[in-house]
């Protein structure tokens, strides 16, 4: 047993090499030696493989997931110009394959033509005046079905089984005296090259106006309208030839249209029959141009609200600049509404709509209002300023006595010098002072539990009066002179300056009762 007690300890790794919480270095007391000296190195080789597969990991730096490399400003706005003309390309997408799909009226031909062949009347086009008021249609004369359409004049809308008529016509509109149109087949000129007829506007259209109902026009952008008219079609013997079709566009650049046809006919006094046909007709503005009138409401009137925040930051700052730069904005913005009120889509005038009732007009009110006071505003601090240099300019800063070492006030110099004593009766110079101009009300009198910074206010406050001459109550009580020096002895006791007791030392000298202040 002593043997085994002389033989060396393990080897003991070191520090930089070792574990945090090792035990390797604790042999336990029943191995022997070699199997101690073995279970050493086995626990060396283990950290030292351990420090190499850490120094490994250390040199092998993964970047993070959340890493944010910084871009320089030139690649910011580089990209910011990529994508907006990549923006731009997109939307410009649109104008492409506007015109694949089939036109309009085909369907509604073709229909007819399979069904009820005769004279057709289609609305190429429809123009909505809101200010006038009045509706204008113009009226392409068309036919459909065999015995009907003018030869090699098919294809008219798409349509190979319509064309123009072949029966000269006179077309009526609202029972009028005279017709809207007159229709000659016979003036209708031929291609030369293809020996098909030509569709002439002049010679195969007509337009017609309509009174336009607008008892909803004050309710813009949801106005509505209705319309109904009746149109006649007449041969030149005279005879009546009945319409088959009524139809017009339904969607206009400011307004969406919904028509309605319907058979009628009349009588005349003799009991002939006139059968004509009649056509109801729906407008209204599109959901794209509510949307935008809304959308520039409501920008107007959030631009109108920022001018009352400028009227309220600009009363709780100081300095001309900031001022001036709530006074440009709420100018800026008193010009724009009006230009914001311009870009409804398709808007009416000025005539008090709605939307101008509680938009347009309280709006520019309340901006004008909040630009004018910005404006007074401006004004007075100007008047400020000047006023400021002008007692700078006057003289030099009086600082009274104070009571207490821890506040003291600087007044402003009075415009007039006052002639005070000096020591002697014959020496006199010029000293200026004045009431606190800080202040717009002389401060309070002090009570019970008033703090020692109110009554060295209102101490140094009786003492600007007393040293101006003016009368103050309680008056300002005098203490025993000054000692005179040898060079006063020869001066009379009136001329010699006065030490003055505060208002403090008064009170506890009981020359004033504390219930003086308790009022």
């Amino acid at each position: 047993m002593t043997n085994q007690f002389q033989v060396p300890s393990s080897f003991r790794v070191p520090a930089f090499l070792r574990p945090r919480r090792s035990f390797h270095r604790l042999r336990s007391f029943h191995l022997s030696p070699a199997e101690a000296a073995a279970s050493s190195r086995l626990a060396t080789t283990q950290t030292m493989g351990g420090a190499e597969s850490q120094s490994t990991n250390q040199k092998i730096q993964h970047p993070p997931a959340n890493l944010v490399i910084p871009l320089r400003g030139s690649t910011i706005v580089t990209l910011a110009i990529i994508a907006s003309l990549f923006f731009i390309m997109s939307i410009s997408f649109a104008f492409l394959g506007a015109d694949v799909e089939d036109p309009y009226f085909k369907m509604a031909l073709d229909k007819v033509a399979e069904s009820s062949p005769g004279i057709v009347l289609i609305g190429d086009s429809v123009d909505v005046d809101i200010d006038e008021p009045s509706v204008t249609v113009r009226w392409s004369i068309l036919a459909c079905g065999q015995g009907y359409v003018l030869p090699e004049s098919t294809g008219v809308h798409g349509s190979n089984v319509c064309g123009l008529p072949s029966l000269p016509l006179r077309i009526f509109v609202d029972n009028a005296a005279e017709p809207a149109a007159v229709y000659d087949p016979s003036t209708i000129p031929i291609n030369k090259a293809t020996g098909h007829r030509r569709n002439i506007q002049n010679l195969v259209q007509f337009d017609s106006d309509h009174v336009l109902d607008v008892h909803n026009a004050r309710l813009y952008p949801f106005d509505t309208y209705f319309l109904t008219s009746t149109l006649r079609a007449v041969g030149f013997s005279n005879e009546s030839i009945p319409i088959q079709k009524l139809a017009t566009v339904d969607v206009m650049s400011s307004f969406d249209i919904g028509t309605a046809d319907v058979e009628s006919f009349s009588k005349t006094d003799n009991g002939t029959v006139l059968p004509s046909r009649d056509i109801d007709m729906h407008v209204a503005r599109p959901g794209s141009a509510r949307f935008f009138t809304l959308l520039l409401f409501t920008v107007s009137w959030v631009l109108t609200h920022v001018t009352i925040g400028h009227v309220v930051l600009a009363r709780r700052i100081t300095g001309m600049k900031p001022l001036l730069k709530h006074l440009v904005s709420s100018g800026a913005i008193l010009i724009s509404i009006p230009q914001l009120r311009n870009s409804m889509p398709d808007a009416p005038g000025l005539d008090g709509v709605l939307i101008d009732t509680i938009g347009y007009f309280p709006q520019m009110i309340i901006s004008s209002i909040s630009t004018i006071i910005l404006l007074l505003i401006l004004a007075v601090r100007e008047f400020d300023i000047i006023g400021i240099q002008a007692e700078t300019q006057s003289g030099r800063v009086l600082r009274l006595p104070s009571v207490s070492t821890s506040s003291s006030i600087t007044y402003p110099p009075h415009p007039h010098p006052i002639r005070t004593f000096s020591g002697y009766r014959d020496s006199t110079s010029n000293f200026s002072s004045r009431c606190p101009s800080r202040y717009s009300r002389p401060p309070p009198s002090p009570h019970r539990n008033s703090t020692p910074a109110e009554i060295a206010e209102w101490e140094r406050y009786r003492m600007s009066k007393h040293l101006t001459g003016q009368f103050v109550f309680p008056p300002v009580q005098t203490s025993t002179h000054r000692s005179q020096t040898s060079s006063q002895e020869t001066v009379k006791p009136l001329t010699i300056h006065r030490r003055v007791t505060t208002m403090t030392r008064l009170m506890e000298a009981g020359q004033v009762p504390r219930s003086y202040f308790e009022d």
